[in-house]
């Protein structure tokens, strides 16, 4: 029973409202309805999906975070379906040594691993880069987590929100 309240809590911080944007690099606006604790970038004018992945890896390279896998999930709903979709991108970055501390802590960390951003044209045409903003401060306090390793989970976090914003502009 333990086990199952801390499992509910972890899965309770991810519903949580994440710690303010603010803190992290620049953001476009989220328009419309939106899930809180969700980060999301709706591509500049200009930018082509294929642009903003290019830039996403070159920053997540810059910054040191591994791009771990790339699902094409448009194309395996095309191919079963036979029929064109649209554009929809799932992909995972890591911290490996980060993920790792994060896991010898609970094993239920797990859930959150690896991050990812999903690259998603929507019914307009407009292509969005989103993914979950974990509340870092509420991560810590409910895992009794000490203050390197909180550190660690801002850092990749505020990491992402660069890959994602880099993503969004088209920086190289």
């Amino acid at each position: 029973m333990k086990s199952l309240k801390h499992f509910l809590g972890i899965v309770g911080m991810s519903l949580m409202l994440a710690i303010p944007i603010a803190q992290a690099k620049t953001a476009t606006p989220v328009q419309g309805p939106h899930i809180p604790n969700v980060y999301k970038v709706q591509l500049a004018k200009g930018v082509s999906a294929d642009d903003a992945v290019d830039s996403m890896k070159l920053r997540a390279n810059a910054l040191n975070i591994k791009l771990v896998s790339e699902l094409p999930l448009s194309k395996q709903v095309e191919a079963v379906t036979g029929k064109p979709q649209r554009r929809m991108t799932i992909f995972q970055f890591c911290d490996a040594v980060t993920a790792k501390e994060l896991v010898d802590l609970n094993l239920d960390y797990a859930i959150f691993l690896p991050c990812r951003v999903a690259l998603i044209e929507d019914k307009h045409g407009q292509v969005w880069l989103i993914m979950m903003d974990m509340n870092v401060d509420q991560l810590a306090k409910e895992g009794n987590m000490n203050t390197a390793l909180k550190q660690k989970i801002s850092k990749v976090r505020n990491d992402l929100i660069e890959i994602i914003n880099a993503g969004a502009k088209g920086e190289l």
